[in-house]
């Protein structure tokens, strides 16, 4: 069931980049992060007050982590969507994948005492591998390329990525200490609403127009579905297998560049989007065999 929650969640969150897009030519990234967080708390209470579900946390410094890295990650993305073809865009920010794979072996490796028996990190070696190999699927359907005058909105898409994987981390973290999916989606929309207030008292506001709020609603409950979805795939799951699974939202950004875009997708593209698949069949299959003590599965 988690891989389906991440492929659910990969599915809202390309919706919800192609709504981004076509926003960006009207407000900037603050307010795109400000009125998701709003619009995204009232739905999230909804469903919590639906489910009979207290908002009250016992965790408010990890709630505060998540939604600072978590508000960072997504100012920078929605950024880079509005400078960068969304192919780019979406390609950098899906390296949250092979950083989180990074952070997992290397803190394996650094607390990994050979003396002792079991646990090797080099067990999760594989894994790391399928992550990789999803990667080079991006490489191969997107082809990502970067003109000079957009190398800054190239970096602030890097960083997305960067700063998206410790996010993930954190929600992993929140998870093990029983937190429910709703309520750290909530946390995350009151920091965003927070952030994206924040920035717009420095970038100010765009003037209004009803027929372009219009767009504001589609992002609001696409980002809260996804989140939701993430969430629950991250806290329940194993994480390698589910940063893998997570290379999907690019094969639906590609259907949705065939279809709503005219955009032509080559040979090697397909290839490409086998490949993510494939890699994602791929883990779910070796971390059935990894160690249960696995670094992963600690936190």
């Amino acid at each position: 069931m988690q891989a389906l929650w991440m492929i659910a969640g990969s599915f809202f969150f390309a919706t919800m980049a192609v709504c981004v897009k076509f926003a960006s030519q009207w407000f900037h990234s603050s307010e795109l992060v400000f009125w998701r967080g709003v619009l995204g708390m009232l739905l999230l209470w909804a469903i919590a007050r639906y489910q009979r579900q207290s908002l009250a946390t016992r965790y408010p410094a990890m709630h505060a982590w998540r939604s600072l890295v978590g508000v960072i990650s997504l100012g920078a993305w929605f950024y880079s969507i509005g400078f960068l073809p969304l192919a780019t865009s979406m390609t950098l920010n899906y390296m949250s994948s092979v950083w989180v794979a990074a952070f997992l072996i290397g803190g394996a490796l650094m607390n990994w005492d050979p003396k002792q028996a079991g646990g090797s990190p080099l067990r999760q070696g594989a894994l790391v591998l399928t992550v990789l190999a999803g990667f080079t699927g991006v490489i191969l359907m997107l082809r990502p390329t970067i003109a000079q005058n957009q190398l800054f909105a190239g970096l602030i898409g890097l960083m997305s990525g960067l700063t998206a994987a410790f996010a993930y981390m954190q929600v992993m973290a929140l998870g093990k200490v029983g937190e429910p999916e709703t309520r750290t989606v909530f946390y995350f929309a009151m920091g965003s609403a927070v952030g994206g207030a924040l920035g717009m008292l420095v970038e100010g506001m765009s003037p209004w127009n009803w027929a372009h709020a219009m767009w504001l609603v589609p992002i609001a409950v696409l980002a809260a579905l996804g989140q939701l979805c993430m969430t629950r795939a991250y806290s329940k799951g194993p994480t390698l297998v589910v940063a893998s699974l997570q290379y999907f939202g690019l094969v639906f950004g590609a259907i949705y560049s065939v279809t709503l875009f005219g955009d032509a997708i080559t040979l090697l593209g397909w290839a490409g989007m086998a490949l993510i698949v494939a890699s994602g069949i791929a883990a779910t299959v070796l971390r059935s065999r990894a160690a249960p003590n696995a670094p992963a599965e600690e936190h």
